[in-house]
């Protein structure tokens, strides 16, 4: 590395730092490719005391759905809830002109409710974590 530059391990990156890089790849990926229109996606389930007993959180951008999350607690999983999320979610990213979603799962996770609304495996690591496989899925919406 030539000596004007030095790197620093910060653990964990201070909001300037995070700016300085998530900001220089999205200006780059936006000359390549144009504006995300991102869009955070969150539907949250509420119990009648208003406790939140699950949800979806994803994002919509470059006309795809990501899904990052969908949690139930365990008493609350098997009985449609699950499935209303997922839909909801597809729908408003239709709505925002997504044509397509993808997300990863495990093994231990929900592969098997992802294939049945529809999503296809397009790569797995196995052994992640040790014993168990990652999956990555998409659908075409």
């Amino acid at each position: 590395m030539d000596e004007k530059y030095h790197m620093v391990n910060v653990g964990r990156p201070e909001d300037a730092e995070w700016s300085a890089v998530g900001g220089g790849i999205s200006q780059f990926n936006k000359q390549q490719a144009g504006d995300t229109n991102h869009k955070s996606l969150c539907l949250m389930l509420h119990n009648a005391d208003n406790e939140v007993v699950g949800g979806i959180i994803g994002s919509t951008y470059w006309d795809w759905l990501y899904v990052d999350l969908l949690w139930l607690k365990e008493e609350l999983r098997g009985q449609g809830y699950g499935h209303q999320l997922l839909t909801a979610a597809e729908e408003e990213a239709r709505e925002r002109g997504a044509k397509n979603a993808y997300l990863d799962t495990f093994s231990f996770q929900a592969p098997d409710f992802y294939e049945q609304h529809g999503y296809r495996v397009f790569g797995t690591l196995e052994d992640f974590p040790t014993g168990h496989r990652r999956y990555f899925m998409t659908k075409e919406l």
